[in-house]
């Protein structure tokens, strides 16, 4: 599982017309999370990077989402395991089909609000609008 942590101070999610997820400008800081699943990640994995990001002292004063209860944005991404190595046409079989990614994206997020998190999400296997202002700009990648 590859997670692309941002911090935002602003983001949201479009699917058509329609916003299906935000964190609002003037809310406190929050994390941007783009998820990528690949064939070989477990329900385990996907707690246990849950509660990495959950706890990863990056917002302000370096605390964790879990010190200032900031709110979460997850988006499903596969295109976190393209594979560029031959050509100019990546290739996506190193990402979880949707059967497969589905389930544990929806596991990583359930920990998350476990956890205590305030989670909202895009809507998996969607053509997506992302914005998100990047506060820092603070990007980190995390895998297990």
């Amino acid at each position: 599982m590859r997670v692309v942590v941002q911090r935002v101070s602003s983001a949201s999610v479009q699917v058509g017309e329609e916003i299906v997820a935000a964190i609002e400008p003037g809310d406190r800081q929050g994390l941007l999370l783009l998820v990528g699943v690949t064939y070989t990640d477990t329900p385990e994995q996907a707690e246990a990077l849950a509660k990495k990001v959950w706890t990863l002292r990056i917002l302000d004063g370096e605390r964790s989402a879990a010190d200032l209860d900031a709110p979460v944005l997850a988006v499903s991404q596969f295109t976190l395991y393209a594979d560029t190595a031959k050509g100019r046409r990546p290739s996506w079989s190193a990402a979880a089909p949707g059967p497969v990614a589905e389930p544990l994206f929806d596991r990583f997020c359930a920990q998350l609000r476990a956890l205590g998190a305030t989670v909202t999400t895009g809507r998996f296997g969607a053509h997506m609008q992302v914005t998100l202002v990047n506060d820092g700009p603070v990007t980190i990648l995390l895998e297990n």
